[in-house]
């Protein structure tokens, strides 16, 4: 049946507010409030917040898991239980964040990474048969994200439930009440491939004791290590590619200040690079409210505890249906090295202006 115009219109308008109401970047400067309120939006599932103007750690909290409960995805470490004063509530409209240096110390500046997952669901594998551990989390079909937390059994071709309804395209599981570093499954990937949010490491070869085969549309597979270890408590975070939203690909460096144009099919509002050739190489983070002209070069990094940097040899401009590297960077852009990205709509294309 061929749609009318309204109908049309309507579903493009639909389109537009779910990206809107799914995923935004905030700036703010901290005040020292023990109680304050950032506005973001819509009622956010997962923030990521870090110090841009000095040295300090990422702070990742989730609805899942619970306000005051943090992971830093630049460490190795168990999950903080015991500080009371980081982000304190998820709220119907953004976040509630206390006084502490690492998201409110008085005159510091501020990046929080927003999204909005939502629905409550948890799956019973031995009642319904889909995986073989039990997960409980939140998901977000429409937009392509979930939050799962799962108790790991040690067995090598447990899976779990992540809710997505469709292949997830980029996971990154870590583990809560131990040490254990994040592991990272991007769909451009061999599927035993693994990197290391919290390390600069490449991707080495398959080792199928980490992810144990290709996520599906209904489960994703862990071995024995990693994100399974026996009575070790995770979290998740999986992503399917959703068009005009969301983009999980891989290209291959030039070495050139006109460097490879990378296409989404959106104006990027937020990029994350990663070199998985090279065992030294940082997980280059930009975002288009901390850069609002090209060229970007205001860079955080995942795995580093830095202040922002607006120096150096790691430059790319976003444009209205990708982006494209402008400079020759190991963190993005070296001759015949590979790079796997990671990026979210700030508008789809048919509506993106030039920068």
């Amino acid at each position: 049946k061929q749609k009318t115009a309204y109908e049309m219109l309507r579903s493009l308008v639909g389109s537009e507010m779910c990206i809107r109401d799914s995923f935004n970047t905030v700036l703010y400067t901290g005040n020292a409030s023990t109680s304050r309120a950032i506005d973001v939006g819509f009622s956010v599932n997962w923030a990521w917040i870090k110090q841009r103007s000095s040295t300090a750690y990422h702070q990742l909290s989730d609805s899942v898991r619970g306000a005051n409960k943090q992971l830093f995805s630049n460490a190795d470490v168990a999950e903080n239980t015991t500080t009371s004063n980081m982000i304190k509530s998820f709220d119907s409209n953004g976040i509630t964040i206390g006084d502490h240096n690492g998201v409110n110390a008085n005159g510091a500046t501020y990046v929080a990474w927003n999204w909005k997952a939502g629905t409550a669901f948890s799956n019973d594998a031995s009642s319904t048969g889909v995986g073989t551990i039990d997960s409980a989390g939140s998901v977000n079909t429409d937009v392509g994200f979930s939050i799962v937390t799962y108790t790991g059994n040690g067995t090598a071709g447990a899976s779990i439930a992540h809710g997505l309804g469709a292949e997830p395209k980029w996971i990154i599981a870590k583990r809560r009440n131990a040490s254990g570093h994040w592991r990272v499954q991007h769909g451009a990937l061999t599927y035993a491939r693994y990197l290391s949010l919290d390390n600069t490491g490449g991707t080495g070869g398959d080792e199928p004791s980490v992810w144990h085969r290709a996520p599906t549309t209904a489960v994703f597979s862990v071995g024995e290590n990693g994100p399974n270890v026996n009575t070790g408590t995770y979290v998740a975070y999986s992503f399917a590619e959703v068009d005009g939203y969301s983009k999980f690909g891989s290209y291959t460096g030039n070495g050139s200040v006109n460097g490879p144009f990378i296409y989404t099919g959106f104006r990027p509002a937020w990029i994350m690079i990663k070199n998985t050739d090279t065992a030294d190489d940082n997980w280059y983070m930009a975002d288009t409210k901390r850069n609002p002209n090209n060229v970007v070069k205001q860079i955080l990094e995942a795995n580093n505890v830095l202040a922002e940097y607006t120096t150096g040899s790691n430059k790319i401009d976003i444009v209205s249906n990708g982006f494209k590297c402008r400079d020759v960077g190991g963190n993005m852009n070296v001759s015949g090295e590979n790079y796997i990205y990671m990026a979210f709509a700030e508008q789809p294309f048919k509506y993106a202006n030039a920068r």
